[in-house]
């Protein structure tokens, strides 16, 4: 009997300025000796390391998975909230590219890049969206009860991102997480929406 394969979804290198600590050429020799097909980086608002990344994985022979963490607008909460973001084709890693210089360029606030809601409507094509687990927008309005609000957000996310939109769950023992993941699966239940586990 096999062991079920295990790709990294959501990952951070030392170049995620705040909370990076992950080496690309360190990471990419772990997941091949541990014979992942896959691995994905999600840097914070930024792909500085992809090129490093995509190659050291090609050379590895792991899939390398473009994408990157940001930090959207909120519109039920006071603060900006995480959406990760992972790219499925050409076209969405031009969008993200666009995305994360539209943010840079025209809309940081207190230091940080933020997209826009319209933005990320505009710009889903060829892009995956994971929700962020209890700290994304959704998950926050889960945590806090609002469970109306967070179907309205689940259903507008996917109306965006039709059959790549993705809620995401967490099991870390972090204070939240087990609440945030009942309550997503019973808003995937409802909704018809697939979960995944980062």
């Amino acid at each position: 009997m096999s062991q079920p394969e295990f790709v990294h979804l959501r990952l951070h290198t030392d170049y995620s300025l705040v909370d990076g600590v992950v080496r690309v050429k360190a990471l990419v020799k772990h997941c091949a000796n541990l014979g992942m097909p896959a691995v994905a980086v999600t840097d914070d608002s930024n792909l500085f390391g992809l090129i490093k990344f995509y190659k050291a994985a090609e050379a590895a022979g792991i899939k390398p998975i473009a994408g990157a963490d940001l930090w959207l607008e909120s519109r039920f909460i006071e603060e900006p909230a995480p959406v990760c973001l992972l790219v499925c084709s050409e076209q969405g890693y031009r969008n993200l590219v666009l995305l994360i210089s539209r943010a840079w360029q025209h809309n940081q606030q207190r230091g940080r890049a933020l997209i826009k809601r319209e933005w990320l409507e505009q710009l889903s094509e060829g892009l995956i969206l994971l929700s962020a687990a209890r700290h994304g927008e959704l998950g926050q309005l889960l945590l806090a009860d609002k469970f109306d609000d967070a179907r309205e957000l689940a259903e507008q996310f996917s109306q965006w991102f039709p059959q790549r939109f993705y809620l995401e769950v967490q099991r870390t023992s972090r204070p939240g997480d087990e609440n945030c993941l009942h309550a997503s699966v019973t808003l995937a239940e409802q909704l018809g929406l697939p979960l995944v586990a980062t």
